[in-house]
Formats: structure tokens, sequence, C-alpha cells
């Protein structure tokens, strides 16, 4: 099953799951209670704390749910904050963080990718947390829509468009036909 957040950012082979943690968490829920998936694939934009190219196409099995607060040293957490999934269709080139914010400090941005954080994105934590939870093998397509930094939502803007493009794309040349061999 290939999904994604919606919104703006909708494929007609993907069921949109909604924007941010809790209503991806939710509808997804809903989805695998309903239908049980053999696989979960994410479909979508991120944000690049490492040295992704604009418009780069990066392939993800793990995701992270760090908050900027925890690199300041302003907070903690008793949960297993990095989830890794394994068996899907795609590699596993980065992990990508998820918060319901966006970031814009470029500093921080590097102390993520001393965690081995290279993206972030709103919704592959809790794709990942609901496909751990029902046993199913998970994996994120993303396309680089801009680079962690004060001027993130412009570059955001200026690329989406081509971004969502080049997801089309790749999705229908290299998902698709993947996901039809296994059935």
């Amino acid at each position: 099953m290939i999904i994604c957040a919606g919104k703006s950012e909708r494929f007609d082979f993907a069921l949109p799951i909604g924007v941010g943690l809790i209503n991806a968490a939710i509808s997804l829920t809903q989805l695998c209670i309903l239908n049980r998936p053999k696989q979960l694939i994410f479909i979508g934009t991120a944000g690049s704390y490492a040295n992704y190219d604009l418009l780069e196409i990066v392939t993800s099995q793990g995701a992270a749910n760090i908050e900027l607060s925890l690199l300041l040293g302003k907070s903690y957490t008793p949960i297993d904050n990095v989830i890794i999934s394994k068996g899907s269709i795609v590699k596993n080139q980065t992990i990508v963080n998820s918060s319901n914010y966006i970031s814009t400090d470029s500093v921080l941005a590097q102390e993520m990718k001393k965690h081995n954080v290279g993206l972030e994105n709103m919704e592959f934590f809790s794709v990942l947390s609901v496909a751990q939870e029902f046993g199913i093998p998970a994996g994120g397509v993303f396309c680089v829509t801009n680079r962690v930094s004060p001027e993130a939502h412009n570059e955001y803007d200026k690329h989406h468009l081509a971004a969502l493009d080049k997801l089309d794309s790749y999705a229908k040349e290299q998902i698709l036909p993947r996901l039809a061999s296994e059935l």
C-alpha cells in the first residue's frame, strides 16, 4: 500500500493519511485495521539536515521523533524515539525525523546530522510506529524541497510542485512495478 500525507501532497496511486504525527497515526491505524497491507510505502516531501541536494530522491526505513529542545538539553523522553523497519522494498539511506514543526535553525540541523538524521518529514515516524505495531514492513520515498534554514519555507514553496512531479515519476517507474511483482 502506498500512502501520502494528503492536502497539498496527493498522488493518484496513494491513499492520504493526513498531515502531521497525530492525523497520520490515527488514519493509518484505521486503514491497517480495515485492510491490512503486506507493505507500507510512504511518499512525500522532506527538508534536508544533511548534504542532500534540492529535488533529490532519498529513501528510508528509519524514523526518529527528536524535538529540537532535546538537542538543546531542555527536554528528555522516556520513549524509544528511533524506529528502523526491516523488509521494505526501499533502501535505508538515512533516518527521517518527524515533528509537527518545521525546523529553520541551520545550527541545530548540524546537530541532527551528527545523530545520523538526514531529513525531516512530519508524518514518517507515525508511519513506522503504526507499521511496527502491526508487524508490517515499511519504508519511505522523499523528495527534498528545502534545506533546514531560515529560508526553509521559501525554498519549500519554490520547489514543492517540482518535487511532487519527481515523486510521481519515481513511484511509477520504481515503486509500483516492485509492489506489483510482489503480488
